[in-house]
């Protein structure tokens, strides 16, 4: 990773700078001696060896530890995993949204079709009613029209009828069978029935 190089090139800038800084120090140190103790250069310069020896021993210990922990590659595969993760995320934050779009158009759909079926069962019952309104003034209609008819009927049998019994009567007065029987008042109430039952029709 690009990151992670210029971290080790820094690290290494830094031990160098370090290193600068410190040797002329030290050369000075030994050079100089301390005013009143002189000191053999020899062994100063050879303790000021064995530091730098030592600290480029440690610095490499260093970064063969850095180099064995692979902290390269554990940051490489950290990097990756989050990578995946966020990945993972946005898809699944994208499937959410699409079944929430989906669920959504279906609620609607679902929400317009129940309005529809509201609506044709009530506009069938609106039909259905009316047309029981219809059947059934056809219905009292046809059952007036019966009933006149019948009336009808009744009326001109009782005609009828009562035509008959006048003309059996007539017949009758007519022939003398009752001339001697009827007596004044029988002849009354016989015409009286008759013309009752005449004006009931």
């Amino acid at each position: 990773m690009v990151v992670f190089s210029e971290r080790r090139s820094k690290l290494i800038l830094s031990a160098l700078s370090l290193v600068v800084v410190l040797l002329p120090a030290a050369l000075a140190l030994a050079a100089g001696g301390g005013g009143e103790h002189h000191a053999d250069s020899g062994a100063v310069m050879k303790d000021f060896v064995w530091r730098v020896v030592n600290f480029v021993i440690l610095a490499g210990i260093v970064f063969w530890a850095l180099k064995k922990a692979n902290l390269k590659g554990s940051l490489a595969d950290r990097q990756e995993q989050i990578e995946k993760s966020l990945r993972e995320a946005r898809e699944a934050r994208e499937a959410a949204e699409a079944k929430l779009k989906e669920y959504t158009e279906k609620l609607a759909k679902a929400n317009q079709e129940v309005d529809e079926l509201r609506a044709a069962m009530l506009q069938e019952a609106e039909a259905e009613k009316q047309r029981i309104i219809a059947e059934a003034k056809q219905a009292a209609e046809k059952v007036a029209k019966q009933a006149v008819q019948a009336a009808d009927q009744e009326v001109l049998k009782a005609r009828s009828e009562l035509r008959a019994e006048a003309a059996r009567l007539a017949v009758e007065l007519a022939a003398g069978k009752l001339s001697g029987a009827v007596q004044k008042a029988d002849h009354d109430r016989l015409v009286q029935d008759y013309l009752g039952k005449v004006g009931q029709l």
